[in-house]
């Protein structure tokens, strides 16, 4: 069995570094701001990667009674939160945000099909409890209904909005549901409720500290940026929000004293 674990470690190293890459990399590409703004941008987003892997790397994120107030929480919520004040504070950061594509927001989330992993390591012995059913299941299905309704977006096949909206919050309660699984099976966790042999202690370590401190707050990001373009295009295109409309958000914004965005153009039109 230590060498399935020590295999399953090996994989997921290599796997969920590989994610984060093509994650930062085509989120960032797909900003519709100066090459030197996302060269930074990237610059950024990299030491946060390596700031969160030293940190795995030296058991600082393990729960401990000497440390109150938990680093790998300080890490999932900052990062969230600094991207949520830029998008409040700044309009040409809003603009950049709701320009990306929605295809290519819903086909990242298509990679988290590789939760199977948790799945791989509650039968070696690595977690158990709920948390890696409830995270793994909810994960592949997330990701195997992204690919499809990313490639219908893509090629203008109009999926309802409600269709988007729904998968959204879907992706977005498996998150959530996961993180609150993960906390209260947690051992050492001062909210721990669920006591089942290891439960989620995994989390804390490398590799698998790297999905609470970069790739669920990077994907709840996504979510959140869906749910922003829904409901900022279904207030500028009257009636029924189809694919197409969302095919064709715009890559700059002019905010009004309401703060509401006008979309003066269409850069995905044809």
């Amino acid at each position: 069995m230590s060498h399935l674990i020590s295999l399953l470690d090996l994989t997921e190293t290599i796997v969920t570094m590989a994610v984060i890459a093509v994650d930062l990399v085509a989120l960032t590409a797909a900003l519709s701001s100066s090459f030197a703004r996302r060269l930074a941008i990237a610059a950024l987003a990299g030491g946060w990667v390596g700031l969160a892997v030293f940190l795995g790397a030296s058991g600082r994120l393990a729960f401990s009674p000497a440390s109150p107030v938990p680093l790998i929480g300080v890490l999932f919520a900052v990062f969230l939160l600094t991207v949520g004040a830029l998008a409040v504070t700044s309009g040409k950061a809003r603009a950049a945000l709701l320009g990306i594509p929605p295809q290519l927001l819903i086909g990242l989330n298509a990679m988290r099909i590789l939760g199977v992993l948790f799945l791989l390591d509650f039968v070696a012995g690595s977690l158990s409890g709920p948390f890696p059913f409830f995270a793994g299941l909810g994960d592949i299905i997330t990701g195997a209904l992204a690919i499809p309704l990313a490639l219908r977006i893509a090629r203008s096949k109009e999926p309802s909005g409600r269709t988007i909206a729904r998968w959204n919050a879907f992706g977005a309660l498996d998150l959530v549901v996961a993180v609150g699984l993960g906390i209260t099976s947690a051992a050492g966790s001062p909210l721990q409720l669920i006591h089942a042999g290891v439960g989620s202690q995994a989390m804390q370590y490398l590799p698998l500290s790297l999905v609470p401190t970069v790739l669920v707050p990077f994907y709840l990001l996504t979510h959140a940026i869906i749910a922003a373009q829904l409901r900022v295009r279904s207030r500028s295109v009257p009636g029924k929000l189809s694919a197409s409309a969302m095919h064709q958000m715009p890559s700059s914004a002019i905010v009004s004293n309401k703060s509401e965005f006008q979309f003066d153009n269409d850069p995905f039109r044809g």
